[in-house]
């Protein structure tokens, strides 16, 4: 009888121990997840740094406040306010899961430099005369999220093209610059944390 009880004791010790360390565990991948999270860059701070980042892997995270419609390759970023955006591109992951959207989301990838100067504008001007822009969006306006992230205020592709001119011509006054840089991350990997 004795030996009995011990067995019964000794199987209760046992379980509540390991129930102890299943506990334990959960609180440090709780730690771990917190920890990673931790070392992701706001989207404010990598805007403010980009010029310098170009090029480089980075770790972001903030609000997904749109998803592109068309096959769901781009999301779209958001930090302290909507003018604070940036652009993440799937790349080889295809496309993003719906459950992005308004959700915080963290992303991993490279950050690249788009710049728009007069050649890429009389560039889009030809494909546009031509017939041949690709759409995005609802019509030529192109996809509201993606002209907010870059400051657009046209809605047609000539309106679109004589805003970036005045705005190129305005970062040459002022910085010597004659061109616009817009940055995007070629998404390597993400989550939706929340």
């Amino acid at each position: 009888m004795k030996i009995k009880s011990f067995l019964i004791l000794a199987t209760a010790l046992v379980m509540v121990a390991c129930g102890g360390n299943t506990s334990n565990k959960s609180n440090n991948e709780e730690a771990e997840a917190v920890a990673a999270t931790a070392t992701a860059m706001d989207i404010d701070a990598l805007l403010s740094s980009a010029e310098e980042l170009a090029g480089k892997e980075v770790e972001i995270e903030g609000i997904c406040t749109h998803i592109c419609s068309h096959g769901g390759r781009k999301i779209f970023l958001m930090g302290s306010d909507d003018t604070k955006t940036i652009r993440i591109e799937a790349g080889e992951l295809g496309a993003f899961d719906q459950k992005c959207v308004n959700s915080i989301v963290k992303v991993k990838g490279i950050l690249n430099e788009e710049r728009i100067d007069e050649a890429y504008l009389k560039q889009w001007e030809a494909l546009n005369a031509a017939n041949a822009a690709e759409e995005h969006g609802d019509g030529e306006g192109g996809c509201s999220t993606e002209k907010a992230a870059r400051g657009e205020t046209g809605n047609t592709v000539e309106e679109r093209i004589a805003g970036f001119r005045a705005r190129i011509a305005e970062r040459k006054a002022s910085e010597g610059k004659e061109y616009l840089s817009f940055y995007f991350v070629l998404a390597t990997a993400y989550e939706v944390v929340e």
